[in-house]
């Protein structure tokens, strides 16, 4: 008998270890093409073909500032008073705040305002509905000829309507988003300004994928009836308006101010912006469809991957193992194995191993609210209202 024939495997062996392997890098090829691939493929287009708008200059419409609330007593004082120091005419802006059925003492900071300054308004709902309620009622009420959504929590700089006005104006475009910038050392800033500058590149190729709830505008016109059930406004708006032909920028200097918070809170937000990710491409399939999505190749890659990667991190350390423990060629994935063994100890340590593990955590806490979003979101149980 030969004494090698013992370490020879079988060719199903064979077959099998191959498959995992393949498995496996075909995974950490998925991940890196989405968090790493993308954002550079990214900047090579833009550079390439920059869509450059051609804005009007003369453009100044009147303007109903739109801020849905609820119980936001703590810090809509600050938020009216930034809005009403905008640097626009008086008399062609009005803001118009929503009580979501309120039960602090909201209310009664907004009506002082309005008792003090014609332009504030004050809608009140007795029974909490939701956004989409709040924005639908807005809208109706609203004299402006452009519509600005904003939230009831971040300030808003000086500058920020008229630069969002001023891509607004140019032919074409649709939406204009602002520029969040988040305060903080949290996890969850640092991986904003990692999102925020690829929303900057897909803009300067001709189109972001959604809008910052903090900070957008758009034309009355264009915002049609919202579903009352609708999660994600941020994200619902600008697809409709994209399915239209019509672009959303990225205003860089209409800047929303906010802190950054932690993972655990990050992770309650982030469940339902993912939970509305799903509604949305449940409610638009046509949104995957590359001849009608003029924004197909940013959704998928921006979008639906990131949708995809919670998966694979489940998926990858299971292949690495079983090849690992088959033989001949685990040592391939060995090291493999080992690198994401140390990048979830990492995660599980967060800030106290330094800025690497805060980043850690905030990817896995933000690749675990997926997961939960799909539950939330195919269980029924994500509600509209939100926290705040």
């Amino acid at each position: 008998m030969d004494p090698g024939a013992d370490s020879l495997s079988s060719p199903e062996e064979d077959g099998a270890l191959s498959l995992t392997l393949w498995v496996a890098w075909a995974s950490v090829a998925f991940l890196a093409y989405t968090y790493f691939g993308y954002p550079a493929l990214l900047v090579l287009l833009a550079r390439r073909w920059p869509w450059r708008p051609e804005p009007d200059a003369r453009w100044e419409p009147t303007v109903s500032i739109c801020v849905a609330a609820y119980n936001c007593e703590p810090y809509i004082d600050a938020k009216l008073g930034s809005l009403a120091a905008l640097d626009y005419p008086a008399e062609k802006m009005e803001i118009l705040v929503y009580s979501d059925g309120c039960t602090d003492g909201t209310d009664g900071v907004v009506s002082g305002w309005s008792e003090r300054d014609a332009r504030v308004r004050l809608l009140r709902c007795e029974v909490r509905k939701g956004k989409p309620t709040g924005l639908n009622r807005m809208r109706e009420e609203a004299l402006g000829e452009v519509l600005v959504i904003t939230d009831a929590r971040q300030l808003v700089d000086r500058g920020s309507l008229r630069a969002l006005l001023r891509l607004l104006s140019a032919p074409g475009v649709g939406c204009v988003t602002g520029n969040l910038v988040l305060e903080g050392a949290a996890g969850s800033g640092m991986y904003w300004r990692y999102e925020n500058w690829i929303r900057k590149q897909e803009s300067r190729l001709g189109s972001v994928t959604g809008m910052t709830g903090p900070l957008s505008a758009l034309r009355k016109i264009d915002l049609g009836l919202l579903p009352t059930d609708l999660i994600l406004d941020d994200l619902w708006i600008p697809m409709q308006l994209r399915l239209r032909r019509l672009r959303v920028l990225l205003a860089e200097d209409a800047i929303a101010r906010d802190r950054a918070f932690s993972d655990e809170r990050e992770f309650s937000r982030k469940v339902r912006t993912l939970a509305g990710n799903y509604q949305l491409f449940w409610w638009m399939p046509r949104l995957l469809l590359p001849v009608v999505n003029p924004s197909w190749f940013e959704t998928i890659s921006h979008k639906v991957a990131r949708l995809i990667c919670p998966w694979l991190l489940v998926t990858l350390p299971v292949v690495c193992v079983l090849g690992t423990a088959t033989g001949q060629p685990g040592h391939r994935v060995g090291a493999l194995l080992g690198a994401q063994i140390a990048f979830y100890v990492a995660a599980l340590f967060g800030s106290r191993v330094g800025r690497a593990g805060s980043l850690a955590r905030t990817f896995v806490v933000l690749n675990a609210a997926a997961v939960a979003g799909l539950w939330r979101f195919i269980t029924g149980t994500q509600r509209v209202t939100w926290k705040t």
